[in-house]
């Protein structure tokens, strides 16, 4: 393999006119609820995130909680069937039983997150109205809901939830990286530096610009940033520009699509759990290769707008598998693997099952 191959997620284009102040579109004349301030607004685009405190009631993180015991108990039920786990482990909370199935079989974790099953409860905060009302503060009165939504299993000790340096839009098809792809990242619990919070290079959003990334992180299906160009590609460096951000339960992240960031390690005895919530404007490329489409959520030429999520039905993770190897994927739902058209888009320096599954070969570590 030449070290001088391109991949086609490499990109010598700059878009700062979309992700840096200059793109912060004329605030709403219409106070609603949930509205951040104009201060709030303009540090998402000139900083890259902005934490946001005390968002949401418990009463109305509740349910997300409950909905996600749900998924865990899919997926406990699924091993015990196959005679995988000793028990079901039913007496254990959702901060411990998934630590615990995780143990008797590896890759429990991974089950749950690929679940691709968007609950009822996960539509009503994608689509929470006073959510979609900064969203709307930053991408103008349109808003469709990314198909690109994450639960997050970061079990302690466990390298399938830990997350390296990256920029979304290293996972995302090229076409999109003129598009603005906000994330809300909402933790289910209070999140630390000892469980897993995230850390943030403030500013490598400015350029407008995404860096080489390769393929997988340790034995995950991860992309990560090609740490030897972070400097000179996004003119930040993880001495200077690192940022910590503890979040508690009720508060969450909002941040864009080329701000690189990772989480840490969780050394905690609990599960951080967390979700990842993406938004974007109607027509605009989605980074999913075309496998799901965005949901419209807000219209003011619609007012009378019933969200339909039916595209959002089947599982994203098996659709990608397909469209990568471009055969239909046999139905396991036992496989912990995950593959998906990133892993043909940078260099494969460490393969491993995922990248086996995807029928991918190790291409070695020399640029």
């Amino acid at each position: 393999m030449s070290p001088s191959k391109t991949y086609s997620g490499h990109s010598e284009e700059a878009h700062p006119e979309i992700y840096t102040e200059v793109a912060m579109p004329e605030q709403p004349t219409v106070k609603k609820p949930g509205q951040l301030s104009e201060d709030k607004i303009r540090q998402f685009f000139e900083k890259g995130w902005v934490l946001v405190e005390d968002f949401f009631t418990p009463e109305e993180l509740e349910p997300v909680r409950k909905a996600t015991e749900r998924l865990v108990d899919i997926v406990a039920q699924r091993l015990y069937k196959a005679g995988k786990i000793s028990s079901l482990h039913e007496d254990l909370g959702l901060f411990q039983r998934l630590t615990v199935l995780e143990k008797e079989s590896p890759g429990a974790s991974v089950l749950v997150h690929k679940l691709g099953f968007l609950p009822p409860e996960y539509k009503a905060l994608l689509s929470h109205e006073r959510l979609v009302n900064v969203l709307e503060q930053v991408l103008g009165p349109r808003v469709a809901a990314s198909p690109v939504w994450n639960i997050r299993t970061k079990t302690p000790n466990c390298i399938n939830g830990e997350i390296p340096w990256h920029q979304d839009s290293g996972y995302f098809a090229p076409d999109s990286y003129k598009t603005l792809i906000p994330v809300a990242w909402v933790p289910l619990l209070d999140a630390t530096p000892e469980n897993g919070c995230l850390q943030y290079l403030e500013g490598g959003h400015r350029r407008g610009v995404v860096c080489d990334h390769l393929n997988c992180w340790e034995d995950t299906w991860h992309v990560m940033l090609d740490e030897s160009k972070i400097e000179e590609t996004l003119g930040v460096s993880k001495e200077r520009d690192l940022r910590t951000v503890p979040v508690k339960y009720g508060g969450f992240l909002l941040f864009n699509n080329l701000i690189p960031h990772r989480s840490l390690e969780n050394k905690s005895n609990d599960v951080r759990w967390s979700l990842d919530l993406r938004w974007q404007r109607p027509g605009e490329p989605e980074g999913l290769f075309g496998i799901q489409q965005p949901v419209l959520l807000r219209d003011p030429d619609k007012p009378d707008l019933q969200v339909d999520w039916a595209p959002f039905e089947d599982s994203r993770h098996v659709k990608q598998a397909e469209y990568l190897t471009e055969k239909d994927r046999e139905k396991d739902e036992l496989d912990s693997t995950i593959s998906g058209p990133w892993m043909k888009q940078w260099r494969i320096v460490h393969g491993n099952k995922h990248t086996k599954a995807a029928g991918l070969e190790e291409e070695g570590p020399e640029r």
